[in-house]
């Protein structure tokens, strides 16, 4: 189960002894996190923090945990430690996971997954000028929509909130199953969309909503493998990145989102390092 901090303290949440609690922040000293943290200690679960700051309060009031060692990230907008982050929590999958015969398999194509997943994120970083010409025609709008589900929800959740972030453009990432439940409503010519659809189980519900879209006249843009052809043929413009494995793919697939976020944000003539409002460290409420 996933939990934002800032909300969790408010539902009064059992926990429990036989509870483990991860608490995940790049700089260690989020004020929600910390607090979070305190709250599942003191009712017995495990604590596993997973920072990028050697020493931080979440690090030494955890039981046990990970540094991620991502280095300092400079922008208050988080890219390689999300990154890091998310690859840590996958590795603690695979060591929870190393006395299960029965998954053997799929142990083993992550670990695949992972050994080549650096010549794989070359590969989409040679996206860049594409994804610039990209931001070019994105940067004079006022809104954006990101959908996608299954794994790359995340990675649609993460994608708006960089746009948000770094370009001050409404931003929304948006669970493709959700689509007629209110969002298909902001969908017509003008509106930018972009999918994401991968060749993963999620696949042919993805590929439902991509046809709702330009149903409704919109102009998808969709980040997919390479070589999905049936998928580009519903697309108004495509990003395309490599096949890994479906546990993986959130990794490449922000990519690009972080780059758009980066290139709209010089086109508007924002701070990318320094938005507004926003401080890298969140030690108050």
């Amino acid at each position: 189960m996933v939990e934002l901090a800032s909300d969790f303290l408010d539902r009064n949440t059992p926990v429990f002894r036989d509870d483990v609690c991860f608490f995940i922040s790049q700089s260690g000293e989020t004020a929600d996190t910390l607090m979070a943290l305190r709250y599942c200690k003191g009712r017995g679960a495990l604590i596993v923090g997973i920072t990028n700051t050697v020493g931080s309060s979440i690090c030494r009031e955890s039981h046990c945990g990970v540094h991620i060692n991502a280095g300092p990230e400079i922008g208050v907008a988080s890219t390689k430690a999300y990154t890091s982050q998310f690859i840590s929590l996958v590795m603690f999958a695979l060591v929870m996971s190393e006395d299960r015969i029965s998954l053997g398999n799929r142990r083993q194509q992550i670990i695949e997954g992972l050994k080549n997943l650096d010549n794989l994120i070359r590969k989409v970083l040679q996206l860049d000028s594409k994804v610039k010409e990209l931001a070019k025609s994105l940067f004079q709008h006022k809104s954006l929509l990101i959908m996608g589900r299954g794994y790359n929800f995340a990675t649609c959740m993460e994608g708006a909130l960089k746009v948000k972030e770094l370009t001050y453009m409404h931003s929304e990432g948006i669970m493709a199953g959700e689509l007629k439940h209110g969002p298909l409503a902001l969908v017509d010519d003008s509106m930018p969309v972009i999918m994401i659809v991968m060749r993963d189980p999620v696949y042919i519900k993805c590929m439902n909503a991509l046809q709702q879209v330009t149903a409704r006249d919109g102009k998808p843009i969709v980040i997919c493998e390479e070589g999905d052809n049936e998928t580009k043929m519903f697309a108004d413009k495509v990003l395309e990145v490599p096949k890994t494995v479906d546990c993986l793919q959130g990794i490449l697939t922000v990519i690009p989102m972080q780059l758009l976020s980066f290139h709209i944000a010089v086109l508007r003539g924002c701070n990318v390092d320094c938005p507004r409002n926003l401080a890298k460290s969140v030690t108050v409420e």
